[in-house]
């Protein structure tokens, strides 16, 4: 098993590098964004590499980090996620950004990706909400209030709040994180009304 590749960049594919390892060039598939990520060739570059084995074939796939090939295996996991459209994701989001996608179970985002429908994007959402990496930077009271709007379990105000948010315009997950941010800060039994006043300003800074 190869787990990682260091040396110089002979060339570039659509999908893939060669990297030069001591005289012998590996091709190695890449989602687009690792691809930008990496030098011109000649230059020097490492890869984090999978190595993924079938009985007809042999490929290895290079990430910029640790982290992307951890999400590329955890994807895989997922019936219907195959090598490309695993690839496919990570070219559209930074792992952070999936991650957060995830987390608020933002079906929609995942949507964008080339290949992803919405049935497909409601597998990953459920399959991956609890074996995902950390949350990148979406905030704990955000992920709660989204579980507690999705169990028919969040106050009263909070729900009337988003609902008011999205009827501005404001999408469904940003109005639910302007939400949770003004619950923090608005103490206990708090108004509809003071709520979407704070969400707007944490949307305006």
């Amino acid at each position: 098993m190869i787990g990682k590749l260091r040396g110089i960049i002979d060339s570039y594919g659509d999908d893939f590098v060669i990297i030069d390892v001591g005289g012998v060039g590996y091709v190695a598939f890449c989602s687009g964004r690792t691809l930008q990520a990496l030098p011109k060739p000649g230059e020097a570059a490492a890869l984090a590499i999978e190595t993924y084995v079938r009985e007809d074939q042999i490929k290895l796939f290079g990430f910029a980090s640790d982290t992307e090939r951890e999400w590329f295996r955890l994807l895989l996991n997922v019936q219907g996620v195959g090598t490309k459209v695993a690839l496919a994701i990570l070219s559209t989001f930074k792992v952070g950004d999936l991650a957060s996608a995830i987390a608020l179970k933002d079906v929609a985002a995942i949507t964008r990706t080339p290949g992803v429908g919405k049935k497909l994007a409601e597998r990953i959402v459920l399959d991956l909400k609890d074996k995902a990496p950390a949350f990148g930077s979406v905030d704990p009271a955000v992920i709660k209030l989204q579980g507690e709007m999705d169990a028919n379990r969040a106050p009263a105000p909070a729900i009337d709040a988003i609902s008011a948010l999205v009827n501005l315009g404001y999408q469904q997950v940003q109005a639910s994180a302007a939400v949770a941010a003004a619950m923090k800060v608005a103490g206990e039994a708090p108004r509809t009304e003071a709520l979407i006043r704070l969400a707007l300003k944490e949307m305006a800074r």
